[in-house]
């Protein structure tokens, strides 16, 4: 399987971005999630979503992710510190965004931390449409509404909703998605703007910093800034 540049998945590059700040210098809690482009041909489509936390005075961080190699083999989808906390993804540089910093933190990473012990979906993996890495990732998000967490358009597998509910609240608790298993469905949410789901692709417009939102490309307009503590 070949990725980026035509370097196989195995050979590509999984080191540092440098978007994670130091741990052991930064002594306040600090909790991140991450977007990269997906392995292989599936990055023309979608990215894959990862969650990183380190509590007030911890010298390390904590990664949580979803990952299918090895679930057919019996090993769990939840992945912990399976690579660094900013680390590329088999070749592609990851884009923070979520960071959010500071005293109020720590009670959001025993929150998370509670999300990730409860994901539905611990030993199951399933690219389209789900549930997959960014099923986990938006669960979470759901289950703790104070992260404030829009996910990325392009993270194919958000609108998974687990158990087959028809409806929830907005990964980022702004408003309201109807999602029938994932391949269509509706979010209308201050922080999303407006997304359609068609068979996995999301479309639409987000209205708070004005852009399309286009199947694989994601947004195309204003830039995103992390969405900040």
């Amino acid at each position: 399987m070949f990725g980026r540049d035509g370097v196989s998945w195995q050979e590509a590059r999984r080191d540092s971005s440098g978007l994670a700040p130091d741990p052991v210098a930064t002594q306040e809690a600090v909790l991140q999630v991450y977007a990269a482009r997906a392995v292989s041909w599936r990055g023309i489509f979608a990215v894959h979503t990862w969650i990183v936390v380190k509590p007030a005075g911890a010298d390390r961080f904590t990664r949580y992710e979803v990952v299918g190699f090895g679930v057919s083999e019996t090993v769990p989808s939840i992945r912990v510190d399976r690579t660094g906390p900013d680390n590329y993804w088999f070749g592609a540089k990851p884009e923070l965004v979520l960071d959010r910093r500071g005293k109020d933190v720590d009670a959001l990473i025993v929150k998370v931390r509670a999300a990730v012990a409860t994901y539905p979906y611990p030993n199951e993996y399933r690219a389209w449409p789900g549930p997959n890495s960014n099923t986990f990732t938006a669960y979470v998000a759901r289950q703790v509404p104070e992260l404030g967490l829009a996910m990325p358009s392009n993270a194919i597998g958000k609108d998974y909703l687990p158990g087959g509910a028809l409806w929830a609240r907005a990964p980022s608790d702004t408003g309201f998605q109807l999602s029938f298993f994932g391949v269509l469905g509706l979010i209308v949410a201050r922080d999303e703007g407006l997304e359609f789901n068609l068979l996995g692709f999301d479309m639409g417009f987000d209205f708070k910093a004005p852009a399309l939102k286009l199947p694989g490309v994601g947004r195309v307009g204003t830039a995103l800034e992390p969405a900040p503590g």
